[in-house]
């Protein structure tokens, strides 16, 4: 691999401003080279500051990061439409979407053999990364127990119902749309 961009090699606070001014995309990159120039005058005097393609490459970058994040997003969005979220379908998805980035970024980080990675600094993600995946697993594990625990109560809920409207002397049509409208909650 080859060395890091000049942008990520950046003082934080103007590889924040470089970043913000490009997600927003009101600037060509020729008027945010001039701007960042300008708002930045000792980094272009020690000519530490990107060249037009090295923001395009990172302009390319950052917007499939963006991408990927929208995609979630809307993907989130639409399993709240579809679902009633009875059993917190919005955090399983959520979930999900997240073990799934966590894995591509453990394949990246094994595949990335740039030498300007430190082998700690390596295991030091890793290990990040490790307790990450165990908090997540803990959660999912979590919300598949609370999913099965609103279940069982709505079968529990239905039957005792369909008791109660028998024993009202209601039909056993009303009991079991009674009873079916209560799991329809839960499924």
């Amino acid at each position: 691999m080859g060395r890091k961009s000049s942008i990520s090699r950046l003082p934080p606070e103007v590889r924040s401003y470089i970043e913000g001014q490009l997600s927003e995309g009101h600037l060509t990159f020729d008027e945010l080279i001039d701007d960042v120039k300008a708002r930045f005058p000792e980094q272009d005097k020690a000519g530490g500051l990107p060249s037009w393609s090295a923001v395009q490459r990172h302009s390319q970058k950052l917007e499939r990061r963006l991408s990927a994040i929208r995609a979630s997003t809307d993907a989130s969005k639409m399993i709240c439409a579809q679902t009633g979220d009875n059993e917190d379908a919005r955090s399983e998805a959520l979930t999900s979407l997240i073990q799934t980035a966590l894995f591509e970024a453990i394949l990246n980080l094994k595949e990335n053999d740039d030498p300007g990675v430190d082998t700690g600094d390596r295991i030091g993600i890793l290990s990040k990364v490790a307790k990450d995946i165990a908090t997540l697993t803990r959660s999912s594990v979590l919300l598949k127990q609370f999913q099965a625990t609103i279940r069982e109560r709505a079968q529990v809920a239905a039957v005792d119902s369909e008791k109660i409207v028998k024993k009202a002397g209601l039909s056993d049509e009303l009991a079991a749309e009674l009873r079916l409208k209560i799991l329809g909650i839960a499924g």
